[in-house]
């Protein structure tokens, strides 16, 4: 996989992307809890079963302050081509992890 990235100053930049088989799988969360410093943002994804009191991080992402607010950005941009695709998202309703949390 290569992504072509404009640098600042520095014209476009091909970046080649690897991506090994065991991520290449991803892994299906449905709770992310998200944490920060001044320098950083500490975002877990979890994944909680129903009806358990327990529940695993399956990844954790460290990253600074300006990807994050790039990858929020970017995540707004997806969720609308998407919702203007397919549809509104209805978020009505309990989440997977109210039971727990709550």
């Amino acid at each position: 996989m290569t992504e072509e990235k404009k640098v600042e100053g520095r014209g476009k930049v091909n970046i080649e992307i690897q991506l090994d088989e065991a991520i290449a799988q991803g892994a299906y969360v449905n709770l992310a809890m998200v944490n920060h410093t001044e320098t950083e943002f500490i975002m877990d994804f979890i994944y909680v079963q129903p009806q358990q009191p327990k529940a695993k991080v399956r990844a954790r992402l460290i990253t600074s302050p300006k990807h994050t607010k790039r990858l929020l950005e970017a995540l707004k941009d997806n969720v609308a081509k998407y919702e203007k695709r397919f549809g509104v998202i209805d978020i009505s309703g309990p989440a997977p992890h109210d039971e727990i949390l709550h």
